[in-house]
């Protein structure tokens, strides 16, 4: 199915007026107060995206430091080069993690030539995954730019399956704009 298709689907099922209660029109015509300057709009939207930014440079810096200390105890050759490259490459949603992933498992590959060693690599990386997905990017786009946790866990998901691929990679900062805009509205 392609994404105009899903597109169209995704506004057929947002125009049905009535659905849940809701009244699309009656909400049309509520007073919404007076229309907010274009410069105004720039300046909420680009004051999101720089604390989505800066959510995740820490989450980069952090899921460094879990790859630095699990490889130095792992005794993995490298281990500052690969936790360097992993926080740089965790920038790249998704795909980043898992290329931060092979320099660390053929350097254990290649110092002790066994299937061990890169298999403890693979679970440090399970582990670093884990954590850094449902308790670290969680926590550090609520204390940063102000989305609940429920919101970074599950958004990304809906929208994953709703507009594939793109739905993960748009999640954060759209979550970080909507809550940026809700924040202005509740001040």
């Amino acid at each position: 199915m392609g994404l105009g298709r899903q597109a169209h689907q995704l506004f057929v099922f947002i125009a049905m007026d009535g659905m849940w209660g809701i009244r699309f029109t009656e909400i049309a015509k509520q007073d919404c107060g007076p229309p907010m300057d274009p410069r105004e709009h720039i300046r909420i939207t680009g004051f999101a995206l720089k604390n989505w930014a800066l959510a995740q440079l820490q989450d980069s810096i952090a899921v460094a430091l879990l790859w630095l200390v699990g490889l130095w105890i792992l005794k993995v050759p490298w281990a500052l080069l690969w936790a360097g490259l992993a926080a740089t490459l965790q920038i790249v949603p998704h795909l980043g993690p898992v290329l931060s992933l092979v320099g660390p498992v053929l350097a254990a590959l290649l110092r002790w030539h066994d299937w061990q060693h890169p298999l403890f690599v693979l679970v440090l990386y399970a582990l670093i995954v884990v954590v850094d997905g449902l308790l670290l990017q969680p926590y550090i786009m609520r204390r940063v730019a102000k989305v609940p946790i429920w919101a970074s866990i599950l958004v990304p998901i809906i929208l994953g399956f709703a507009i594939p691929f793109w739905g993960f990679i748009l999640a954060p900062p759209l979550l970080a704009v909507i809550y940026a805009y809700k924040a202005r509205g509740t001040t």
